[in-house]
């Protein structure tokens, strides 16, 4: 069962509502979504009875994200996510939901922060799973993507349709498209200028001890985005790293095809339990 919730955070001295959705029990796994999105990516991950018998999914949407809320006065200011208020937000929400040792799983700039946490935190993590995940993702940001001339909500949309594996089925892409078109004007935009602007962790990947928080890449072989090329040079970069390009994946393997999605992902999250057995951790 889905139970969905809000808590009040407060992050660089603004005050947040944030939504968030827990399934399951066992070690907690924090889900970041993409740029755009929301928790909704992850929705087909937390129905999936076998998952959520030995894992708790936990997945919030950021501030200005689905069902989350601005700050008060965010008419005041433009919207531009960067590294810094990034960590704050996920800290902030750890500490006030009260998880203790997750796993964090994020996709495209979710799962770039991940690497971030394992810098800077890998003391406060069982480990991270990066889909689509790398140092440094160039490219992807424009002007088109928030323009007063342009529907953002189709673009977005069909801009990141365009990132889907042929293969995965047309209903869930379809899906995919749809939660993209329902992100405020804006907001693409602002996440993009972190994605492949701001973000740039080239020079500190390969502090990441992977003894004490593990990292693990997934990358799908239709992602253009963030090439399975980007994901492995990364991933060399980071001792003891694991690195897998996902067959017939695009950019977003938790919402396109999650059936497909798990049998990568299942051998993770053995490694993971393997590691609390022997461990304790």
């Amino acid at each position: 069962m889905i139970q969905g919730r809000y808590i009040t955070a407060a992050i660089q001295n603004k005050s947040y509502d944030i939504y968030y959705e827990t399934a399951g029990e066992g070690i907690p796994i924090l889900c970041l979504h993409t740029a755009g999105a929301d928790s909704r990516q992850y929705y087909d991950l937390m129905r999936n009875k076998e998952l959520t018998a030995r894992f708790q999914l936990i997945a919030f949407d950021l501030p200005y994200h689905g069902r989350s809320m601005p700050a008060d006065g965010w008419w005041m200011e433009q919207y531009l996510l960067t590294t810094e208020r990034y960590v704050e937000t996920i800290m902030a929400f750890i500490e006030a939901v009260g998880l203790e040792l997750p796993i964090v799983m994020g996709c495209s700039m979710g799962g770039s922060i991940t690497l971030e946490l394992a810098c800077r935190y890998p003391e406060r993590f069982r480990g991270v799973i990066g889909l689509g995940a790398a140092a440094r993702t160039e490219g992807r940001f424009n002007e088109y993507l928030f323009h007063p001339q342009v529907n953002g909500g189709e673009l977005c949309a069909t801009n990141v349709y365009g990132l889907l594996a042929p293969q995965s089925p047309e209903e869930l892409r379809r899906r995919a498209w749809w939660i993209y078109s329902q992100g405020s004007p804006g907001i693409y935009y602002g996440d993009i200028y972190f994605y492949s602007e701001e973000w740039d962790a080239t020079d500190r990947v390969g502090q990441i001890n992977t003894e004490e928080c593990p990292v693990f890449l997934l990358t799908g072989e239709y992602d253009y985005s963030c090439t399975p090329d980007m994901s492995r040079k990364t991933a060399e970069k980071i001792p003891g790293a694991s690195f897998q390009v996902m067959k017939e994946m695009g950019h977003f393997p938790m919402t396109e095809n999650p059936d497909l999605f798990m049998k990568y992902l299942e051998p993770v999250l053995a490694a993971f339990l393997k590691r609390e057995r022997e461990t304790g951790e």
